[in-house]
């Protein structure tokens, strides 16, 4: 392969890459797709910054605490006595939710009989609808899963069947998407006396409820949340690459799980699946932080969920079944529905989405989850760049199909 000029090569590929969907018409990721021209700035200078060497570049270190510290609060974790909450960054969600469940899997190892362990597996109770990185983590560290399945009535887990399914060999439960009833989870497990701690998905909403919900009991206000995630890449408003893992307290994260290491030239500590990565998303969480502020961050996602709400009603006023809460008490601002079975289209879901598609749109069909898998949706996942300009322009492109189609 040939040496080319710098702006040749950059041409290059930005006329492939141009081909690519526009990412604020990708209304099916929940990953930031806006930041500010400072904070990208910010990325850009922080990028050759590896993040592990704390003593090169210590403030990254610093920076990180401080995020932590920042989510400790949000999520009211308890600071008496020697209980003090301990997290670390991750490049997403399913990083840190790798790293719950071999904390989970390590401190129910720790409390079995050493002679049995071989013989047993641990177990997890999910959702059905759980995202796919739970069944990873526990296909990769050997953990059984216990599904609780959606009905059509119910698309999140029901709290009575989930506990109902515990036994000595549970290790936690997790919740993610529509905001799930984890206090009743928590109550039930008090009630029963039963010590099983609970790991909350809270990779999107962890950045909704406390600033739209703060009454809302889903974090470390309740006794047997252990542990909790969640994606500052989604809305916390930073691009893809940054997750939070924190611990109700040290004593969560079982000490085997921690390495120390010296040889970037200081002693550290580690527990993380990957080693090396830059500063820059740690860095550009935390100007999000200073920058907004708790209002900053409210007024945000009234926007967001200001627009939810406008499409939610108009997909109703063309006829269309809304099967989400997107009002940001409920659940997250993601709108998603369904073709009324009564109107004879000659489409489904799938047909509607590539009709979208060809648009400029890209919008995700599928199946529900186990239990409910006999219906179809479509999902809007609005962000802070899909404004109500962008939605009008969606709604109108919208009726334009069923008109086309009818």
């Amino acid at each position: 392969m040939k040496t080319r000029d710098p702006n040749i090569a950059y041409q290059l590929l930005r006329h492939e890459i141009d081909r690519d969907t526009r990412p604020q018409f990708n209304l099916a990721t929940f990953v930031s797709t806006y930041m500010e021209p400072e904070v990208t700035r910010l990325i850009t200078e922080s990028l050759p910054k590896n993040f592990v060497d704390s003593k090169a570049y210590p403030v990254s270190s610093q920076i990180e605490a401080r995020c932590l510290r920042i989510l400790a609060d949000m999520y009211h974790a308890p600071r008496e006595g020697n209980v003090d909450p301990v997290g670390v960054s991750t490049v997403g969600s399913s990083e840190a939710i790798m790293l719950a469940v071999l904390a989970l899997k390590t401190k129910w190892a720790i409390r079995q009989d050493t002679s049995q362990i071989n013989h047993r597996r641990p177990n997890l109770i999910i959702s059905s609808a759980a995202q796919v990185c739970w069944k990873k983590a526990a296909r990769y560290f050997e953990v059984d899963l216990q599904y609780v399945p959606c009905s059509n009535d119910r698309f999140v887990l029901d709290p009575l069947q989930a506990v109902n399914l515990t036994n000595d060999d549970t290790i936690g439960t997790t919740y993610t998407g529509e905001y799930e009833d984890v206090k009743a989870v928590n109550d039930l497990l008090v009630e029963r006396d039963l010590k099983i701690p609970i790991h909350v998905d809270a990779a999107s909403g962890g950045f909704v409820a406390p600033f739209i919900s703060p009454e809302l009991e889903w974090d470390f206000r309740l006794e047997r949340v252990s542990s909790i995630n969640v994606s500052g890449h989604k809305y916390g408003f930073v691009y893809a690459g940054i997750g939070w893992a924190l611990w109700r307290s040290k004593d969560e994260l079982p000490n085997d799980l921690i390495f120390h290491l010296s040889y970037l030239g200081a002693a550290q500590a580690s527990f993380t699946l990957n080693f090396s990565k830059s500063s820059s998303h740690v860095i550009a969480q935390y100007y999000l932080f200073i920058r907004l502020g708790r209002m900053g961050y409210y007024n945000i996602l009234r926007q967001i969920i200001a627009v939810a709400s406008h499409l939610t009603r108009s997909l109703h006023n063309i006829g269309f079944l809304v099967l989400s809460k997107a009002d940001g008490v409920h659940g997250i601002p993601v709108v998603a529905f369904r073709l009324n079975p009564k109107y004879r289209i000659g489409f489904d879901e799938f047909g509607l989405a590539n009709m979208l598609d060809k648009r400029g749109w890209h919008v995700p069909a599928y199946n529900m989850a186990e239990g409910a898998a006999n219906i179809t949706l479509l999902r809007v996942v609005c962000r802070m760049d899909f404004t109500l300009t962008h939605c009008e322009h969606f709604i109108a492109d919208v009726k334009s199909i069923l008109l086309e189609e009818t």
